[in-house]
């Protein structure tokens, strides 16, 4: 069977022709395809659509000019391309924030939270990535989940009356030493405590196979508060099929859940240019087929 990489390569199939119907919503990102659609922001929704992809996320939305937000909510709508999360808040990636009870900190974070709302609108987003930031050496773990679920549930008070829902990314230790939110039952025991619709988790399968590894049953333990997933493989934090992860599996599981959310793709390229653009698309294919 032909490759999409041989397909486009040899000319054989239009665009059109090579669109492939996905059975979950993988939402890739600016610069994923860009040496296949272009720079412009809108060719390469355009060209993710034409590929199949029926998302599409965006870390940076919240710093993007308005008027650029205004056109991809556009190009979106009309592709039938469904949002996914942006990032709602600068992160404290070295000192804690959330972790310390500092009144002044909440405040600030709250005040990205009113924010993103405007945000979410203006680009028909219904996710936004929470990431609680450093942890707080001077306290025991139990005084700063106290402040953290505080902070989340005061967050949850301004989301709630516009349907929205922060999502809460844990993340590994090797890459992001010194973290407060690491796991997927910590998280899951911060979603419970804050008790809204609006806190959920953000499952990043790559993360979380650094971190814990059991995917399917650590998925399957947390899956009533799991909003949202991402991708990548590991090592590498690349696509689908480069790493030791079998995301056939994984992916079949969560379509067996009924799973009707987002799936980021979270990742790099492993390969530069056109042909590693391709075998993004190819290797999605290939998982996808269960």
């Amino acid at each position: 069977m032909l490759s999409l990489s041989g397909a486009f390569l040899n000319a054989t199939n239009s665009q059109e022709t090579m669109k492939h119907q996905f059975k979950l919503k993988y939402a890739p990102h600016l610069g994923m395809f860009e040496h296949l659609a272009g720079k412009d922001p809108i060719d390469q929704l355009k060209f993710m659509a034409d590929m199949g992809f029926k998302a599409f996320e965006d870390n940076g939305m919240r710093t993007r000019p308005i008027e650029l937000q205004k056109k991809m909510a556009d190009i979106m709508q009309q592709r039938n391309i469904e949002m996914g999360v942006f990032v709602a808040h600068e992160i404290y990636w070295k000192e804690p924030n959330l972790a310390s009870g500092d009144l002044d900190k909440r405040k600030e974070f709250l005040s990205y939270i009113e924010k993103a709302v405007e945000v979410a609108k203006r680009v028909n987003a219904k996710w936004m990535t929470v990431v609680p930031g450093h942890v707080d050496l001077r306290q025991s773990m139990g005084y700063q989940t106290a402040h953290v679920v505080e902070s989340l549930k005061q967050a949850s008070a301004i989301l709630e009356p516009h349907n929205l829902t922060m999502v809460l990314e844990p993340l590994n230790f090797y890459n992001h030493p010194g973290l407060f939110l690491t796991g997927s039952p910590q998280a899951y025991e911060i979603c419970k405590a804050v008790d809204s619709p609006s806190c959920k988790i953000l499952f990043d399968i790559y993360h979380q196979q650094i971190q814990e590894g059991n995917l399917i049953p650590n998925m399957e333990a947390a899956w009533d508060e799991i909003a949202y997933i991402q991708i990548g493989d590991n090592p590498g934090r690349k696509e689908p099929t480069t790493g030791e992860i079998n995301y056939k599996n994984v992916f079949k599981f969560i379509y067996k859940k009924g799973f009707n959310g987002i799936l980021g793709m979270e990742h790099g390229n492993s390969r530069p240019n056109k042909e590693g653009e391709l075998a993004v698309i190819d290797a999605y294919k290939s998982v996808d087929n269960f």
